[in-house]
């Protein structure tokens, strides 16, 4: 049993990428002695979990084991629920560095026996990091994350970005994307590098395919300064030189570049355009007043300056693009006036996986369930504190 999780993983590196799922219920049986498994996995809006090894499974046996997988997913915690018949299923969440992939099931013959589900809960660990390398090799996982066929443009928005959430010790970051099977240019990226965290925003002029190709490009500019070193200057203005070059002004992107130390809380920003961020402190909402500077690629040689503020233990961002705070359906006021903040505040309680989708939820219902007009995108950033030596840049 304690050696599970490694004759697990031994299996998973054995099989091509599409049977992973097979080989990984062939192995927790046999490690484990279950009687069956699944894996589950989160749709493109986080709005389901879908079966990957029984598709056909009827609608009411899947509804029951929805909410419950559904639940895990959320609490990012095992769940167990013991049927009347002895058998106990096990919930785990499936998770890489903070990446929530989706849940596995274990069906046990009887309830666990001590230390068996922080066993199973490695195994889970196992499958999470093979699926997350598989999607590499195979559209298998793919086709079951999609519950629609995707837009030209969301296809490529989603297939550049990092992730859809990261934990680090220090910090929890989440972001979402909607219209998620038709995005245009709204797009997010982060990096983690040693004591700093990059996170952009971005929101692209026009939409559809011309949008997301725009986004593309100043979003692999910025990532090509990062890499070589470069800092937020660096790649807000080799970005902007790239776009102004490749459209003369006519195309360009408002972006939000923050780059955080993880040690100290200590944030860079370069405010190139319309993304806005919020702080929430105690329960209050505050927008974080930058000096906004010109959208990466408007003008030539457009240089920029970097502002400075500091996160608390405890505090949350949000950083949010026109789509989401300058809503505003049927005429009414725009969703950034009263109702984001008040969606903010009702996530006080949600880490920032779950703030993310609430915030979205909210949008969506302040335009009375009707199509977004506008690509939006959230990002929320939890800050818990330094949980590392040194206490400055550069040190």
């Amino acid at each position: 049993m304690p050696d599970a999780p490694a004759l697990v993983s031994r299996a998973l590196r054995e099989v091509p990428p599409d049977r992973l799922a097979e080989a990984a219920d062939r192995a927790i049986r046999s490690a484990l002695g279950a009687l069956r498994t699944d894996v589950f996995i989160a749709d493109y809006r986080i709005s389901g979990l879908w079966p990957v090894l029984d598709p056909q499974l009827p609608d009411a046996g899947f509804l029951t084991c929805q909410g419950v997988a559904q639940r895990c997913f959320s609490s990012q915690q095992p769940v167990l629920d013991t049927g009347e018949d002895g058998r106990c299923r096990v919930y785990l969440p499936l998770t890489v560095w903070g990446e929530r992939v989706g849940v596995l099931l274990v069906e046990l013959p009887a309830a666990p026996v001590a230390g068996a589900v922080a066993v199973a809960r490695d195994v889970a660990g196992e499958v999470a990091v093979a699926l997350r390398a598989a999607d590499r090799g195979t559209d298998r996982y793919q086709r079951v994350r999609r519950r629609e066929r995707l837009s030209m443009a969301a296809e490529m928005q989603w297939d550049l970005l990092p992730g859809r959430s990261v934990d680090q010790g220090s910090f929890l970051l989440a972001g979402q994307l909607d219209p998620a099977y038709t995005v245009g240019g709204d797009h997010f990226d982060w990096s983690v590098d040693g004591d700093r965290l990059t996170v952009t925003v971005l929101n692209g002029t026009g939409s559809g395919l011309p949008a997301a190709m725009l986004t593309a490009v100043a979003v692999n500019a910025m990532r090509n300064a990062r890499r070589s070193g470069g800092g937020l200057v660096e790649q807000a203005e080799l970005a902007s030189d790239t776009l102004y070059y490749q459209h003369r002004g006519a195309r360009h992107v408002a972006t939000l570049l923050l780059e955080v130390d993880t040690r100290s809380g200590r944030v860079r920003a370069v405010d190139a355009g319309s993304p806005h961020v919020l702080r929430v402190r105690g329960g209050v909402v505050t927008p974080i007043a930058l000096e906004q500077q010109l959208p990466l690629g408007m003008f030539a040689e457009t240089r920029y300056d970097v502002q400075e503020f500091e996160l608390l233990p405890g505090d949350r961002l949000f950083v949010v693009s026109d789509g989401v705070y300058a809503a505003d359906p049927s005429g009414q006021e725009a969703y950034g006036e009263r109702a984001m903040a008040r969606a903010m505040r009702s996530t006080r309680l949600q880490p920032a996986t779950e703030a993310v989708g609430t915030v979205m939820r909210e949008l969506h219902a302040y335009h009375a369930d009707s199509d977004l007009r506008d690509d939006a995108v959230v990002v929320c950033l939890d800050w818990h504190g330094a949980r590392g030596r040194g206490d400055g840049w550069g040190q």
